[in-house]
């Protein structure tokens, strides 16, 4: 072997070593972050900074470094360190007025949206304290619990007919938040419209771009009806209703239509006759689910460039005896050509077989995110619906 090769790669699995006990020095700091925000008045303790610098420089001078080069490195350290202290008690100033707020659950959307009905399905319990607010966007819902003004955010993340929706899964990788579960939606299209009517009647109907596209063939077998794509299903039907022109319809659920005063005309009108939707519950207090319970653990991560990485990936879950119930990949944003992973398999980090997979891949893979451990709902042994549920059938109107 090239003995420059050798000594470059050697390089390399030292620069990765230092690295590594820098992520363990930050994550000790984040444990005294945790201590001084439960009690102690300062952030900073600047006699201990000067005692630290001191010894660094004793050290340095015993193993023959540059102690001027090493003290300024250790100011960065400091600074890093200082940095993780802010964020950890700004974290936990946040999910205590998260946990405080836990009676607010922000949802993109206005009332009647399929995330709202999702939202209501999941929150079933806490009935008549639950305060369910709508924002105009997903990342809107998400600051609403990253300030703690809302105990949760309700998003979704995949579909069975259009697929995973990657704006969710792009934000939900760029937040110190987690997923503490998941609900399922059946979600059924109706066309609506200011008064009884038949549909051919109609010269636009207004709806969210997927709901259209998943209406295809029916709004194809209205010759002379426009589709137009509007910004969420519920605020088609809202917007329908405040126009009141009877020409105007909108494909939306039924309880939009018992909400804003409109008339089902037609119903099941998807293309599939199965069309589910899979929303998280993401909050700021991670919640692990307790080992009896069937739960799922989700994973973003990126592979090491070499041969066959993603395979050991994979084979690191199998020898741990988990299943994998998903994998997709999305491209690394600014860097073409390469891809990270989402991954969920079953069993959650309070189990020894998931923790230690977990740690396994994150040895090796240069990105490792945890999104979440949390009580599953589509996987065999966490499932509660029925997935197979037959559809009415027959004449579509009403």
């Amino acid at each position: 072997m090239d003995p420059l090769k050798e000594l470059r790669e050697a390089l390399d699995r030292t620069d990765r070593e230092i690295l590594e006990k820098l992520r363990e020095r930050l994550a000790l700091v984040g444990e005294v972050a945790r201590l001084k925000a439960a009690g102690l008045p300062f952030l900073r303790d600047h006699e201990r900074e000067r005692e630290l610098l001191d010894r660094i420089e004793r050290h340095a001078r015993e193993l023959g470094l540059d102690t001027f080069r090493a003290v300024e490195i250790y100011r960065e350290v400091l600074a890093m360190s200082l940095k993780v202290q802010e964020e950890a008690m700004l974290r936990r100033s946040s999910a205590e007025r998260s946990a405080a707020n836990a009676h607010r659950v922000a949802y993109q959307g206005v009332p009647g949206a399929y995330s709202h009905l999702a939202a209501q399905k999941y929150f079933a319990n806490p009935a008549g304290e639950l305060e369910l607010v709508g924002f105009p966007t997903f990342a809107a819902a998400l600051r609403e619990v990253e300030r703690g003004d809302a105990g949760f955010a309700f998003l979704p993340v995949e579909n069975t007919t259009a697929g995973s929706i990657n704006e969710t899964y792009d934000l939900l990788r760029h937040t110190d938040l987690s997923i503490v579960g998941e609900e399922v939606w059946d979600v059924r299209h109706c066309l609506l419209a200011l008064r009884p009517c038949e549909p051919t009647s109609l010269a636009r109907v207004l709806s969210h771009p997927q709901a259209l596209t998943q209406c295809r063939s029916f709004l194809a077998s209205l010759p002379g009806v426009e589709p137009v794509p509007f910004g969420d299903t519920a605020d088609a039907a809202r917007q329908v209703r405040d126009d009141g022109n009877p020409a105007v319809g909108a494909i939306a659920s039924e309880e939009a239509a018992r909400l804003y005063g409109l008339h089902v005309i037609a119903r099941e009108i998807a293309d599939q006759p199965e069309n589910w939707t899979r929303f998280v519950v993401v909050s700021a207090v991670e919640r692990v689910p307790d080992p009896r319970i069937p739960a799922k653990t989700s994973l973003v991560l990126t592979t090491p460039h070499r041969h066959g990485a993603l395979a050991h990936c994979l084979n690191v879950v199998a020898e741990h005896g988990l299943n994998l119930t998903k994998l997709e990949s999305r491209p690394v944003p600014r860097r073409p050509w390469e891809y990270m992973f989402y991954v969920d398999v079953e069993g959650s980090l309070a189990e020894a077989p998931v923790a230690a997979a977990v740690a396994a891949l994150r040895a090796d893979c240069p990105y490792l995110k945890v999104l979440g451990s949390y009580p599953a709902r589509t996987t065999e042994r966490g499932r509660v619906d029925r997935f197979d549920r037959p559809r009415r059938r027959g004449p579509r109107q009403p």
